[in-house]
């Protein structure tokens, strides 16, 4: 029955199918939602009968999921006769960079392996969102046009297919930058199973707040949270606030206050414990990309949140928000207050978030395209690259610049 299942659920399969995944850190998915989306995707090749080899460089051992890895070096030959060996029939690259790197050697040790993007979020887009933010001003247009917009567009022309997980992103590419339809696919976090154990209001104490810290964006949210949060205090004055996320630096832990209720607390063990056991999520995000693993956890413990225009972009269609979205200081601060006091609200919120989870999440949305979208690639890939010119163009281009860079230093590495 399962060989069965497999095969319906996915035309591009045989016995065995070979993926190599090119990551550029250990997955953390405990973590970063980057983690837990990868660990998403090597869920998803696994199921279909795929036989998966994980590369990487990265170092990250301590807090990274226990995944069987091999070690790869940047800007070696090593890798050449590794990849070789291993004949993929298909590379997953984890984010614009890891394609800079490592694309120019697949496409020449093995040229008939279909070449995926996994772009985790336009990393572009947050650079100029990160750049209106810091300069206090509203996003320009002319903020995308910087150099991390070059190189990953280079990356996402290059591919064969690229991975976008955020709606808003995909409109972005295909409407704002002509990105062909045929080279992308919207593969938002996958979710299985809607829960219907959550933790009633009652149940539940205090707010929280969790974020890893080597993304830049949380540490600006718990900024912000500081000064939102002794307004809602003197409302609220025996609730707490905990702060959650890993890689804490010692400037996060200094925001501790015990008397005022700010609980900075460093990282998670267990997530899943953690949301169902805190009455409201407070994400007062102030820029960023992609989506927000946080808030797409909270929906599925039963946890309404507050967050901003950022926070929720692309994550809930046009239907209701399972909270508040709230851009001001002030209307923040109200909607907290009100949906940690209002039990009926709180209620209305959670249903929301089922909807949500059903209509815009649900794995089965999206696993019979994405599966036939693979398939007709590889059956036509000849003419799928000829049909991308600007690829082939950029490729070429890549194989006479990175390559001969690559090159460089490894032999300023051997003599050294």
């Amino acid at each position: 029955m399962t060989v069965f299942f497999i095969v319906m659920a996915n035309p591009y399969f045989c016995l065995v199918k070979h993926l190599v995944i090119i990551g550029l850190v250990i997955p953390e998915p405990a973590s970063t939602a980057a983690g837990h989306r990868m660990m998403q995707l090597i869920a998803l090749f696994r199921d279909a009968g795929y036989r998966i080899s994980f590369l990487t460089a990265a170092q990250n051992i301590e807090f990274s999921e226990k995944i069987e890895i091999q070690k790869i070096e940047l800007n070696n030959e090593s890798f050449d006769k590794k990849i070789a060996e291993l004949s993929p029939d298909l590379v997953l690259f984890d984010r614009y960079v890891t394609e800079e790197q490592f694309g120019w050697r697949v496409a020449e040790h093995c040229p008939h392996a279909v070449r995926i993007l996994d772009t985790e979020d336009l990393h572009f887009l947050r650079e100029a969102r990160r750049k209106a933010f810091t300069g206090n001003r509203d996003l320009q247009y002319a903020d995308m046009f910087n150099d991390v917009f070059k190189r990953e567009m280079a990356a996402i022309l290059r591919s064969d297919l690229s991975l976008i997980i955020s709606e808003y992103e995909y409109q972005l590419l295909t409407e704002h930058f002509r990105v062909s339809h045929d080279i992308l696919f919207y593969l938002p976090f996958l979710t299985k199973e809607i829960r219907t154990d959550e933790v009633a209001f009652q149940d539940r104490r205090h707010f929280v707040s969790i974020g890893n810290f080597l993304h830049e964006p949380n540490w600006q949210t718990v900024l912000r949270l500081k000064s939102l949060w002794k307004p809602i205090q003197r409302k609220l004055p025996h609730a707490e606030l905990h702060i959650y996320g890993a890689y804490a630096p010692e400037k996060v832990f200094q925001l501790h206050n015990e008397k005022e209720g700010f609980l900075v607390k460093g990282r998670a063990d267990d997530v899943e414990s953690l949301f169902k056991q805190c009455r409201v999520l407070l994400a007062p995000i102030p820029f960023g990309a992609g989506l927000k693993g946080k808030l797409w956890e909270s929906m599925q413990y039963g946890l309404p949140n507050v967050t901003t225009s950022v926070g929720a972009e692309a994550m809930h269609s046009d239907l209701p928000w399972n909270g508040f979205i709230q851009d001001s200081d002030a209307a923040f601060v109200e909607s907290a207050v009100e949906l940690y006091q209002n039990e009926e609200v709180w209620n209305r919120c959670n249903l929301n978030a089922r909807e949500i989870l059903s209509k815009v999440f649900d794995q089965s949305l999206f696993i019979g395209r994405f599966w036939s979208a693979i398939g007709k690639i590889a059956d036509q890939l000849d003419s799928h690259r000829k049909n991308n010119y600007l690829g082939m163009i950029l490729q070429h281009h890549q194989f006479n610049s990175t390559k001969y860079m690559s090159r460089w230093i490894e032999e300023k590495n051997k003599k050294a």
